[in-house]
């Protein structure tokens, strides 16, 4: 089963989606900010990122642009996830390298869909 980096700092949110990702069969593996999530990222080569864009240290928006600069990460595809719900945070998080962005509270059913849909995306590429 593919493997997901999630970088979460909020313990919650941490918790809850490595349980349910976990449960469904995926291999999860943790980060909580942005520049031990770059460091996993490095390490563990995931098949795909979670990453929480208001993250500590190194923010979410920064993270993925050096993610998306490295040679051996450059190609893993990432989800912003964010509380930001405000107008162009969504094209901010594209820009920065995000694949997909999500809203948080996160619907959990709607975050499963674009991990799936990337996850075939990027399998065929």
């Amino acid at each position: 089963m593919p493997k997901i980096l999630l970088i979460e700092d909020n313990e919650l949110n941490r918790d809850m989606l490595s349980r349910r990702l976990t449960r469904i069969g995926f291999e999860v593996v943790i980060a909580v900010d942005g520049e031990s999530g770059i460091a996993t990222a490095e390490t563990e080569l995931p098949d795909l990122i979670v990453i929480d864009m208001g993250l500590p240290i190194l923010d979410g928006w920064e993270a993925t642009k050096r993610l998306k600069q490295i040679t051996t990460t450059q190609n893993i595809p990432i989800i912003g996830c964010s509380a930001h719900a405000m107008i162009g945070d969504r094209e901010r998080g594209l820009a920065a390298g995000c694949d997909d962005y999500d809203t948080k509270p996160i619907n959990f059913t709607r975050l499963l869909g674009k991990i799936e849909n990337l996850l075939k995306k990027y399998a065929r590429a």
